[in-house]
């Protein structure tokens, strides 16, 4: 390997006990040459990283503030071995270093523990920054079970222990970082965003990581792109602005994120809001930049800083931070002969605290495996890497007031974020967002000096529907819709579902663009209602009528009084009997009725007419009864037709929910093609009354009873067209109330206009209610139609 001068103690440091550190004092973003010869790379040639060093300056501190502990390892030194790595394919040389044995390295078929105090060179690693390094050197350093405390790779593949099993890590994850920002996204409500990042380990496990976190969210990602040397950034903003972007994520280290941010103010794009992971919220060249205010507004997620007692007193106490000693391999030249204290305390402070507590984690599990308790070390105890790898996972104890502890993964479970706003060249703090012991952030917008003016910015791609309406996807993100109003009866839950329109059950309704369905109100005409109260009133009353004028008569009465009875049934709460007793009484004993009326009716015209000149026909119609056995007929006819009907399809309980939305109507459903055969009957026997009837509009003036039947049916069909209409127009509660008049008006029309004029004969005019009065009529009406 090549060499080169450095000052011993900036590199190295003898103790008891070895620590490695990696940190990448200097970083190759340029593509060297083609080697043609194994060597070392040459760091000090290298773009030189102040914060870096500034860590690198941290980890020693550490160091010495432990050594002059007499609590932590009393009577311990440790010593440590730093390494520059600058490249993450050439600076293996540090590497080999740490596992080493007496300046060897074993084969890999030797890597059970050696006898004695054989072992390898370090009995841990601080570092690195860098996750692309890490998974480089990770599988080296596994090969010895040499525990990797982390500060600054963030990855979350490193928290696969089946892969690395021995890294611990003093960083939050980028699982935690990404929770972070998708929490800051959903508080602003901006669900149109870009996402930039390289093709470092640590931005495409970023950039995977948000794909997965927005999946069930209502963040869409519009725009996402690999940044590098070669991005053409202004077909890249411009893509940005054409979808109406105004929320961009830059996950990427700092070098990068300041390419991005130099060609936006080049390329004078401001009005964005832009997010900063902690890799470069605290960079300071981008705080300073010149025009860093014209870009719009920076929000930045970081591990807050932690004040290290004692630091800033050790980086002043520093004299000739380079200077001349012995030989070493080259990742190990500082080359800072320019550079003042004040430069280093002034530069990026992010990564302190996990730098810091690093060390103190290894020193810790040290003192445990020495057994210093007692306030005395046990030196002979041979530490083999393995064993600290071990402590470490158990790890508990309190660093500045934090409690220091891993998971199973070997995450740390403490620390949280800041959330900062960059303001006139400095990051103030606004928020914050704590993972332990439980999920909790605080954002305070008011502090945020937005770009629009106080009012915080917008990034939708379709703005929020109306209320009660639901999204109808345009396109293939989700964030691009129309709205639909919710029609009546359905209703929009935007929690559970923004783009459905859910129907309401059956006992509910809802109006146009509802966000809950309401219970509709049950309807039905109790028996305690004034329309009821007023039909059945009318109903007994005519229940108690009496009347004479023969069997037939009788009969006709007895019907009615049957028919009436089916009224009862219309009121109160439906249920199936009743629903079937509405119909039955009704049909049954009007069947019964009108056979009699067609009997009365052909009687009539048999005296009147057909006697006369048929004598034959009205001698059989009286030897045999003629009039009673149509009435048996007609009454068996229906009995059968009515059996059929409730036998094949039983009226049933139905709930109106159609033509009233806010209610639920309580009716029966009769089934009319099951019933169309007992109605026709009673249409057919209404037809034959209503023909004898008309044949006898010309019998004596004085004999009207073909005329009152006549009115009768006419009134009868009268009453069902009205009923037959508004059955059609109208399906309301009071429905039944207007069938059950319906039935009584039925009954009332015979009961009035027939049997009402022969009651009136009977009390005011005796003299024609005799047999001889209607002889006479019959004996002058047949002298008239002879002659």
């Amino acid at each position: 390997t090549s060499t080169c001068t450095v000052a011993d103690h900036e590199f190295s440091q003898a103790g008891d006990f070895l620590i490695g550190g990696l940190f990448e004092v200097h970083d190759m973003t340029e593509v060297t040459p083609e080697a043609i010869t194994p060597e070392a790379i040459d760091c000090s040639t290298q773009p030189f990283i102040v914060a870096n060093y500034r860590r690198l300056q941290l980890m020693r501190f550490a160091v010495e503030q432990i050594n002059n502990s007499t609590q932590l390892l009393p009577g311990v030194t440790l010593g440590y071995e730093i390494f520059d790595l600058c490249s993450d394919t050439r600076s293996f040389p540090g590497i080999l270093d740490f596992i080493s044995v007496n300046e060897s390295v074993r084969p890999w078929h030797q890597l059970q523990p050696l006898p004695g105090n054989m072992t390898s060179k370090v009995i841990s690693v601080i570092g690195t920054y860098s996750s692309t390094k890490t998974r480089t050197l990770a599988p080296i350093l596994t090969m010895d079970f040499i525990p990797l405390v982390n500060y600054g790779s963030s990855s979350s593949a490193f928290s696969e222990k089946v892969k690395y099993p021995s890294i611990m890590r003093t960083v939050l994850p980028n699982q935690q970082m990404i929770e972070a920002m998708v929490t800051i996204l959903l508080h602003f409500r901006w669900h149109w965003v870009a996402f930039l990042f390289d093709n470092g380990e640590y931005s495409t496990d970023g950039a995977d990581l948000f794909l997965k976190k927005i999946k069930d969210t209502e963040i869409c990602l519009a725009y996402s792109d690999e940044v590098n040397a070669n991005t053409n950034f202004s077909e890249m903003f411009q893509k940005i602005d054409t979808q109406k972007i105004n929320v961009v994520i830059i996950f990427a280290p700092g070098r990068t994120a300041s390419m991005v941010i130099q060609a936006a103010i080049n390329l004078k794009i401001s009005k964005k809001v832009w997010m900063a992971t902690d890799a470069w919220a605290f960079n300071r060249k981008l705080l300073e930049m010149s025009k860093i205010d014209s870009i719009g507004t920076v929000i930045g997620i970081i591990q807050p800083e932690s004040e290290i007692p004692g630091f800033h007193d050790f980086l002043y106490s520093l004299q000739n931070i380079s200077g001349q000693g012995e030989e070493r391999v080259c990742s190990q030249m500082c080359n800072c002969r320019q550079l003042t204290t004040e430069e280093i305390v002034a530069a990026d402070p992010a990564y302190s605290f996990p730098v810091y507590s690093a060390v103190y984690v290894v020193a810790h599990a040290l003192h445990n495996l020495l057994q210093c308790e007692s306030g005395q070390c046990n030196t002979s105890t041979t530490v083999y890497p393995y064993m600290v790898l071990a402590e470490l996972k158990t790890s508990n104890f309190t660093l500045l007031n934090k409690t220091i502890k891993f998971d199973e993964n070997g995450d740390p479970e403490f620390g949280f974020y800041s959330i900062v706003f960059w303001n006139n060249e400095e990051a103030e703090e606004v928020g914050f967002f704590k993972m332990y012991p439980f999920v909790d952030y605080y954002i305070n917008s008011t502090k945020i000096q937005w770009y629009t003016n106080g009012k915080v910015p917008t990034s939708l791609c379709s703005q929020d529907c109306p209320v009660g309406s639901a999204k109808l996807q345009n396109g293939i993100h989700t964030c691009c819709f129309d709205c639909i109003v919710c029609l009546n009866g359905t209703y929009i839950n935007t929690t559970a579902d923004p783009y459905t329109c859910v129907n309401c059950f059956a006992t509910e309704w809802s109006t146009t663009a509802s966000t809950s369905c309401r219970p509709r109100s049950v309807e039905f005409i109790s028996f305690e209602d004034t329309a009821a109260m007023v039909t059945l009133f009318g109903t007994v009353g005519f229940v108690v009528v009496r009347s004479a004028g023969g069997p037939m008569c009788f009969l006709i009465l007895g019907c009615l009084c049957l028919c009436s009875v089916s009224v009862f049934f219309y009121f109160g709460k439906p249920q199936e009997a009743f629903c079937i007793l509405r119909l039955l009484p009704f049909v049954l004993f009007y069947t019964v009725c009108l056979a009699c009326f067609v009997v009365r009716s052909f009687q009539i015209v048999s005296i009147f007419k057909i006697g006369a000149k048929y004598p034959s026909v009205q001698r059989w119609w009286m030897k045999y009864h003629g009039q009673w056995l149509v009435i048996a007929v007609a009454f068996i006819l229906q009995v059968l037709l009515m059996l059929i009907s409730y036998t094949s399809v039983p009226p049933k309980l139905y709930n109106e929910t159609v033509l009233y939305p806010e209610q639920i109507v309580l009716a029966c459903d009769i089934n009319r093609a099951a019933v169309i055969g007992s109605l026709i009957l009673c249409a057919t026997l209404c037809l034959l009354c209503f023909v004898f009837s008309y044949m006898g509009k010309e019998l004596p003036k004085n004999y009207n009873e073909a005329k009152a039947i006549t009115f009768c049916l006419l009134l009868l069909a009268l009453t069902w067209v009205i009923f037959a209409t508004i059955f059609i127009l109208y399906r309301g509660k009071h429905l039944q109330t207007l069938n059950a008049l319906a039935v009584l008006s039925s009954l009332y029309s015979f009961l009035l206009w027939y049997f009402l004029p022969k009651c009136c004969i009977i009390l005011f005019q005796p003299e024609k209610n005799t047999p001889q009065y209607f002889q006479g009529l019959i004996q002058s009406y047949t002298k008239t139609i002879s002659q």
